[in-house]
C-alpha cells in the first residue's frame, strides 16, 4: 500500500508529457481520397438505384421528387418476370452457356498454357506470338467470320452456336502459360522420375498449384459468357435460344409495350446480376490472390 501511494505521489509530481505534435495534412492524400470518393459514389449509386427501383412500382419511379427508399415495397415486378414472361427459359440459356463456357475455358486454356510454358516442339515461339498478336485484334473484326463458319457448319439457334467461338481465348491462354512458367521444372522432374505421365503431372500436380489463376480467369469468364449480347443476339434465331441479356434487351426496345416500364428492367437487371455477385463472393479470396501473384511476378 505505500508503495502505491509514493508511486501516485512521485507520478503527480512529475511534469505531463508533451502531446507528440500533429501530423500535417498531405492535401496530395486528400485529394487524392476526394477522387476515390466520388468514384465509388458513381459507380455505387447507379447499382444502389436498380436495386431500390426493382421493389418499387412504375408510379413510383416516375413521380417527382425522387425517392430513394421504396415506399411501397412490391414483389410485382420479379413475379412478372419470372411468370408473365417465363425468364427461366433465359436464365437456364444464359447460366448452360456460361458453364459449359468456364468450364472449357479453363480445361483448354490451362493445357495449352502448359504446353507453351514448359514443352518443347518446333515452332512453339511462333504460336506464342500469334496467341499474343490476337490480344490486339477487336472482336467486332471476327464476328463476321466466326458467324459465316458456324453457318457452314449448321450451328445458327443452336447451343454448339454459341458455345463454339468462347471454347478458348487468347487472354486465358496468356495467363496460364505466364502463371505455369513460375512451377519449379525440379517438381515436374521429380513427377516424372516416380513414374507419372504427363497428363496426370498436369492433372494432379499443376492444376492444384494454379487455384489462383484458375479463379481469376473463371471469373472474367462467366462475365464476359454471362454478359454477352451481340453473338447471342445474332445466332439466336428464336426466343427459346434467347439468354438473359437479349431478353432484357428486346423487351426494353419494345415500342408501345414495357419498354417504359423502368420498374420491370431494374428487376430484371437485378435478377442478372446476381450470378455474377455469388460467383465473385464465392471466389473472392483466389481472384484477389490471382491478381496479387500476378502483379508481384
Amino acid at each position: 500500500m505505500t508503495t502505491t501511494l509514493e508511486t501516485v505521489a512521485v507520478a503527480a509530481t512529475e511534469p505531463p508529457q508533451p502531446r507528440p505534435p500533429r501530423k500535417p495534412i498531405r492535401w496530395g492524400n486528400l485529394a487524392v481520397l476526394v477522387v476515390l470518393s466520388v468514384g465509388l459514389a458513381a459507380t455505387v449509386l447507379p447499382f444502389v438505384w436498380m436495386v431500390l427501383g426493382a421493389f418499387k412500382t412504375k408510379a413510383e419511379i416516375m413521380q417527382r421528387p425522387i425517392t430513394w427508399w421504396p415506399q411501397h415495397p412490391t414483389l410485382d415486378n420479379f413475379r412478372a418476370w419470372l411468370f408473365e414472361f417465363d425468364i427461366l427459359r433465359p436464365f437456364f440459356n444464359s447460366v448452360f452457356l456460361a458453364a459449359v463456357t468456364v468450364a472449357t475455358t479453363l480445361l483448354f486454356s490451362s493445357m495449352v498454357g502448359w504446353a507453351l510454358a514448359k514443352m518443347k516442339f518446333p515452332g512453339k515461339n511462333v504460336i506464342i506470338v500469334v496467341v499474343l498478336a490476337t490480344l490486339f485484334v477487336p472482336g467486332i473484326v471476327t464476328l463476321i467470320p466466326q458467324f459465316v463458319l458456324v453457318a457452314n457448319l449448321g450451328m445458327v439457334n443452336t447451343y454448339w452456336g454459341l458455345i463454339l467461338p468462347g471454347m478458348v481465348g487468347a487472354f486465358g491462354v496468356f495467363l496460364m502459360r505466364q502463371f505455369m512458367l513460375e512451377i519449379p521444372d525440379s517438381l515436374l522432374d521429380a513427377a516424372r522420375i516416380d513414374g507419372a505421365g504427363e497428363f496426370r503431372t498436369f492433372f494432379q500436380i499443376v492444376l492444384p498449384l494454379c487455384k489462383a489463376p484458375l479463379a481469376t480467369l473463371a471469373i472474367f469468364t462467366f462475365m464476359g459468357s454471362w454478359n454477352s449480347f451481340l453473338w447471342p443476339l445474332i445466332i439466336s434465331q428464336d426466343d427459346s435460344m434467347y439468354t438473359l441479356p437479349v431478353s432484357l434487351a428486346l423487351f426494353s426496345a419494345e415500342a408501345g409495350g414495357h419498354g417504359s416500364d423502368f420498374g420491370l428492367q431494374m428487376a430484371g437487371s437485378f435478377l442478372i446480376v446476381i450470378p455474377v455477385l455469388v460467383l465473385f463472393i464465392a471466389m473472392q479470396r483466389h481472384f484477389i490472390q490471382g491478381i496479387a501473384l500476378t502483379g508481384i511476378k
